[in-house]
């Protein structure tokens, strides 16, 4: 029977999904989900978030000629937390994004940090992504779900963030904040909200990969989670933000464009996730990297031709 669903959808799951799952791993672990992404050395490399047998995550590299196969994994893991100099790092370091400074010779890692005050936001930068400076917080707890932009703006670099409030309630929603060297943060704005009521992204949103910049503005990928009578479901939906003041949003579609549907995305250690933290692009072709139920990867791809006409043209 055809799947009306798969073949109307923007994005397009890759055949040989999950494309890497703990089985592949070249030493123990519970789950390999939530990779950043980005070329380098003219070859895909992922950072994935692994998390090991006592539920503590840590970060491991996967490099990839095609992105697609053949993928080679550190032996051990690449970047692991150090709580004895990094407190904040306790009980694991997980979801990276990854972004190439502009007229830099480094890629700024930012992910959360697991303390034992709750999840924040940590930065490190690499040239080589098998040596990590660590910058250390950049946003306290509760907050998650963050990436730099690659190019400062007014000479002040830019920052998506999601501080969670204690109250439901008062909703989760994706902030901006800016800093003129990479360590001082201020003028933190709502950048979007959640929707209330009924709707996919209600009460909770949260950035999926990283800004992705295009000719018409900045790609915003990001999730929004619907809580129901048999759990949250974790879908995606897209904004488009303008390329000289990304705190503007141009256009934010209505609807989700891609969510779980296929086993793996379905049953795992969490259920009915969907969870980008990268992707990249060659050419036309996006590839978007994303954890699967919390429990392994998987890959979906669209043009980014299409997704810019979707956007211009939904309501």
């Amino acid at each position: 029977m055809k799947n009306h669903y798969q073949e109307s959808a923007l994005f397009k799951r890759y055949k040989s999904n999950p494309v890497l799952t703990p089985a592949k791993w070249p030493y123990r672990v519970n789950s390999v989900f939530n990779a950043g992404a980005t070329i380098f050395d003219n070859k895909v490399l992922l950072l994935v978030r692994v998390e090991d047998m006592r539920g503590f995550s840590h970060l491991c590299k996967a490099v990839s000629n095609n992105g697609y196969t053949g993928w080679e994994i550190d032996k051990v893991p690449t970047l692991v937390p150090k709580a004895k100099d990094f407190p904040e790092e306790t009980f694991g370091i997980e979801d990276p994004r990854i972004i190439k400074l502009e007229d830099d010779t480094r890629y700024a890692v930012v992910y959360t940090s697991f303390s034992e005050f709750g999840p924040l936001v940590s930065l490190a930068t690499t040239e080589d992504f098998k040596t990590f400076s660590r910058l250390g917080v950049i946003m306290p707890p509760d907050d998650k779900d963050a990436s730099l932009f690659p190019r400062k703006f007014k000479n002040r670099w830019a920052l998506i963030h999601r501080p969670s409030p204690t109250s439901y309630l008062l909703g989760a929603h994706m902030w901006m904040s800016y800093s003129p060297d990479l360590k001082h943060w201020g003028d933190s704005t709502i950048l979007l909200p959640a929707r209330r009521g009924s709707w996919w992204d209600a009460y909770k949103v949260g950035l999926g990969p990283q800004p992705i910049e295009t000719p018409e503005g900045w790609l915003i990928i990001y999730h929004g989670v619907k809580t129901t009578a048999a759990g949250s479901l974790y879908r995606l939906g897209l904004a488009l933000l303008d390329l000289d003041d990304p705190s503007k949003i141009i256009k934010r579609c209505d609807e989700w464009v891609f969510g779980p549907y296929d086993y793996y995305e379905r049953v795992g250690d969490v259920p009915d996730v969907t969870f980008p933290c990268g992707v990249v692009l060659r050419g036309d072709e996006l590839i978007m990297y994303y954890g699967a139920a919390d429990t392994t990867m998987a890959i979906a791809t669209a043009s980014l031709k299409q997704l810019l006409d979707y956007i211009r043209h939904s309501k």
